[in-house]
């Protein structure tokens, strides 16, 4: 039963990116190649095995955070402040892809970063290997932000 509780968590959050993946491989070839980049900009297949790995991070991370929940009444409002997260985190490609506006998603870019900060901080208090294991992804979401602010001022 551990171990379903685990894949679930783990699903839950490359949901997201399947979710967030909707709206961005269409994308990718049209819209997004006429975009300037700066010459630092990672290529395109690097993206998906990045986000694959940061999910699998994500879900993990939940999952144990979520195994602590009969002993750490915290537990609740740092897993709903994940999902917060988790939904912000799709609602970028949405804005970003979807819609094509760059000023609207770095500024709900900032929104997400600032959420993933607080589900960092929750989660390292509950279970510090939670904690842990979202500094990548708090690393490559900073990285993201300042790639988005990059290719918003140079289109």
């Amino acid at each position: 039963m551990k171990y379903i509780r685990a894949i679930i968590s783990i699903a839950i959050a490359q949901c997201a990116g399947i979710i967030g993946s909707l709206f961005t491989s269409a994308n990718i070839p049209t819209w997004y190649a006429t975009l300037v980049r700066p010459a630092w900009n990672p290529p395109n297949w690097v993206f998906g095995p990045v986000w694959t790995t940061l999910y699998a991070l994500m879900g993990i991370a939940a999952y144990l955070v979520w195994e602590q929940r009969r002993t750490d009444g915290r537990v609740p409002f740092a897993l709903a402040t994940y999902g917060v997260q988790l939904v912000l985190n799709t609602a970028w490609s949405i804005i970003f892809f979807g819609m094509h506006n760059l000023g609207l998603a770095l500024a709900e870019l900032i929104v997400l970063d600032i959420f993933i900060v607080i589900t960092l901080v929750l989660f390292w208090r509950i279970r510090t290997v939670a904690g842990v294991l979202l500094l990548p992804y708090l690393a490559w979401s900073l990285f993201a932000t300042y790639l988005n602010y990059t290719i918003w001022m140079l289109n």
